[in-house]
């Protein structure tokens, strides 16, 4: 009787261990296809990260101007840049920054964005937006002032904001946020101080930089990034970036345009992955068509490396 009891334990004890050896070598196989197969995928993906960049590289070669590129993958930070510091005229991008600006500004109690600012024949300028034909006296709060300054690119919003903050409160914030080759030295559209030599500047870095802070939520606070995010995501002039893109994926951006410089930063959100894609460009075509499609081109294919993705 004791024998068949101390049988029956022992036929339990070796059950125990073959079953629980059993487990972990089942356990460690798993685990290793599961390491095994993500290998495999991080191998294909930076081979198709490598490929992104021969193409870009190839569409750079032949552009006929100067470029300045950053395409970023914002889950892995993988980069890809070509003269990101270099110097170009940042036309409307210098918005983008004046945008973070305000809402800066806001946070520091300095004004208050429900203020409200009454529209001056002074303070008109040519080139986009819709404020230059509204007649004087009427009344905008600053909040829809950096609307409409990012979305609709209003150049006479932009430099009511300007006269608000000054010029030397911009640049400090500028330089606060580590844009360190941005400068605001004249009044967008001020083309009679561009023609004296005055010149605005920006990078496709600082670009990328300034556009990190906001996607991270690491722009002062995640509030301000938010808000500042949300009204790139409304910017009304597609024809660069989002130009080839599926309509389901979403672009938070800003362009630039001037005589000679053509541009675009932004985030593509796509199912995939989320991009950082800033492309500045300088050339001297009579028209910025060229550069347009360049642009929209390099997002065209950051998209198709986001598809090739598992």
């Amino acid at each position: 009787m004791v024998f068949t009891v101390k049988k029956k334990l022992s036929i339990i004890l070796i059950a125990a261990l073959l079953s629980g050896g059993l487990y972990c070598v089942l356990r460690y196989h798993f685990y290793f296809q599961a390491a095994k197969r993500q290998q495999v995928a991080l191998a294909a993906k930076k081979a198709a990260w490598q490929r992104l960049q021969q193409r870009l590289s190839g569409q750079i070669r032949k552009f006929k101007g100067e470029v300045g590129i950053v395409v970023k993958d914002l889950r892995t930070g993988w980069e890809i840049a070509y003269n990101k510091d270099r110097l170009f005229p940042s036309a409307s991008l210098v918005k983008m920054p004046i945008m973070a600006a305000c809402f800066i500004a806001s946070e520091e109690g300095r004004i208050n964005l429900n203020q409200e600012i009454i529209l001056k024949n002074s303070d008109k300028f040519s080139g986009s937006g819709t404020l230059k034909e509204m007649r004087p006296g009427v009344a905008f709060t600053i909040e829809e002032l950096t609307g409409l300054m990012i979305y609709d690119s209003d150049n006479t919003a932009a430099n009511m904001l300007t006269s608000m903050l000054g010029v030397d409160y911009l640049n400090n914030v500028f330089n606060s946020l580590g844009l360190r080759n941005t400068n605001l030295s004249r009044r967008i559209a001020d083309f009679y101080s561009r023609d004296r030599g005055i010149e605005n500047y920006t990078t496709a870095q600082d670009m990328a930089l300034l556009l990190e802070h906001i996607y991270r939520r690491s722009l002062v606070n995640r509030k301000l990034s938010e808000k500042c995010l949300k009204i790139l995501k409304l910017q009304r002039v597609n024809d660069r970036l989002p130009k080839y893109l599926p309509v389901d994926v979403s672009v938070a951006h800003k362009t630039g345009l001037e005589r000679t410089v053509c541009h675009d930063a932004g985030i593509m959100f796509s199912c995939k992955g989320d991009f950082l894609i800033c492309v500045l460009t300088q050339h001297a075509n009579s028209t910025a068509a060229a550069s347009k499609k360049f642009i929209a081109r390099a997002a065209l294919q950051t998209y198709l490396y986001s598809e090739e993705l598992l």
